[in-house]
């Protein structure tokens, strides 16, 4: 077994990936307050080919020297808007025919590899706060509220590990 050098990746140029085909997903950042996790989040975005991130609220924008660290270069490939609110955000998506899932722990949440989903589909998948979560007003709003089965002591995942895990499941059953 040998390590495979970046030329045998066969990665596609930011040109090539721009005009590529996407999954019909799109990311909601609502109010994710660490630039770190915003670069990561950007970078798992590319490896999965989303359409658009949406940075809400208080989410920073690139271009950012912090948030740069971690994209490595993903913030000029993955399309994004930035929007105030989070609500905006949604209801250009709902006009957009987009089924809304939260991410967080409901009463009624959906755990993650139960989540039926149509291959036909355009999915925004809602991310929250770092501390706070997913806020109410976006609870209510979202069409489904899905959450990623845990059993250790920790009532959470980092908001970049939640997402790597969302987009992996999602895109299983996509592809």
């Amino acid at each position: 077994m040998r390590k495979l050098k970046n030329e045998e990746l066969n990665r596609l140029s930011i040109e090539d990936y721009k005009k590529a085909k996407k999954l019909p997903v799109v990311l909601v950042l609502d109010n994710i307050r660490s630039l770190s996790n915003i670069g990561s989040i950007f970078r798992t975005a590319d490896a999965f080919r989303i359409s658009k991130i949406f940075l809400c609220g208080i989410t920073a924008t690139p271009p950012h020297r912090e948030i740069h660290k971690t994209a490595l270069g993903a913030t000029d490939s993955v399309d994004w808007k930035y929007l105030k609110t989070t609500e905006e955000a949604l209801l250009e998506l709902k006009q957009k025919n987009y089924r809304i899932i939260a991410l967080e722990q409901t009463d009624n949440s959906i755990l993650l590899n139960n989540f039926q989903l149509k291959k036909t589909e355009k999915l925004a998948l809602v991310f929250g706060n770092e501390v706070r979560g997913v806020s109410d007003e976006i609870v209510e709003i979202a069409d489904y509220c899905v959450e990623i089965p845990q059993s250790g002591t920790k009532h959470s995942f980092n908001v970049a590990v939640s997402i790597g895990i969302t987009l992996w499941d999602i895109y299983l059953k996509l592809k």
